[in-house]
């Protein structure tokens, strides 16, 4: 049981160990700005919506 927690975890370390040198900071970067920018025009056009469906009421 002891063995297959530790190769889990060392094949899970590996993995990432191996795939953080591929990911550029510009990337993260980049990803977050577009997160942002989601989440903020996907509110914008809830709050829109919601004000608009009110007013027809």
């Amino acid at each position: 049981m002891e063995a297959d927690t530790s190769l889990r975890i060392g094949t899970a370390s590996g993995t990432l160990l191996s795939i953080a040198p591929n990911i550029f900071s510009q990337d993260i970067q980049k990803t977050i700005i577009l997160a942002v920018v989601g989440a903020t025009v996907s509110f914008m056009v809830s709050v829109f919506l919601k004000w608009l469906t009110k007013n027809k009421k």
